[in-house]
């Protein structure tokens, strides 16, 4: 439930820098197949994760060589690669803190202390193989990262076509359509105030966000099973 729901937050927060998102709006089918898109994002973060070393690298080599494909420009004409490393380190930190707050949020285990500092040293080398440079490694850094990264944020016409897509999406959970939206809340209770608030949620949204964040912690176990 954790993942599941931070990878709805991270998927959000994408959406909100402008030449990321239009790697995914110019190259991805997204638009007629977007929990394949999520399935396939969901096994590559999965496999590289928990994988053996060997498989792990596999899949990351695979994922490398088609970056090496994508490349445009965005709507402002400025020019994009999916291998560019400003990018890469964009999408792995706003994935890693996601995930880490859907840990924290959802899981019914206390993480350790320091605990968040290991996580964020660690995966960073899986960024860092993917081609990322100068990845943040704790969560000081990680909260540094976003301070500074937040001039680049836009929330526009493509995010708000990405995520009404996603507020569509048929997740495959226990009584999907329900369940699409208690994770989809679930998701905005773990954004940053910051995001949030370029988001434009309103109070009663983010009211919304809370009861479901309290209700998806009281029945994460009916989704572990």
């Amino acid at each position: 439930p954790g993942m599941l729901a931070g990878g709805v937050a991270a998927l959000t927060i994408q959406a909100l820098h402008p030449l990321a998102l239009a790697s995914v709006w110019d190259h991805s089918n997204f638009r007629g197949d977007l929990l394949g898109r999520l399935r396939r994002t969901t096994a590559s973060v999965g496999g590289s994760t928990y994988a053996p070393r060997a498989q792990a690298e596999a899949l990351i080599a695979h994922v490398r060589r088609i970056h090496g494909h994508i490349v445009g420009h965005a709507e402002d004409g400025r020019p994009y690669s999916a291998d560019d490393p400003h990018l890469l380190t964009w999408v792995h930190v706003s994935e890693a803190y996601c995930f880490l707050q859907g840990y924290r949020r959802y899981s019914h285990i206390a993480l350790p202390p320091a605990a968040a500092d290991r996580y964020y040293d660690e995966v960073r080398r899986i960024a860092e193989l993917l081609g990322a440079r100068d990845v943040p490694g704790s969560e000081r850094e990680v909260f540094d990262y976003f301070r500074q990264i937040r001039a680049e944020l836009e929330y526009t016409e493509r995010s708000r076509v990405i995520l009404g897509l996603l507020a569509q999406v048929r997740l495959p959970v226990p009584a999907a359509g329900l369940s699409r939206d208690l994770f989809l809340l679930a998701g905005n209770a773990l954004l940053p105030d910051w995001a949030t608030t370029m988001l434009g949620h309103t109070p009663r949204q983010r009211r919304q966000a809370r009861f479901a964040a309290r209700a998806l912690w009281s029945i994460a176990p009916v989704f572990r099973a």
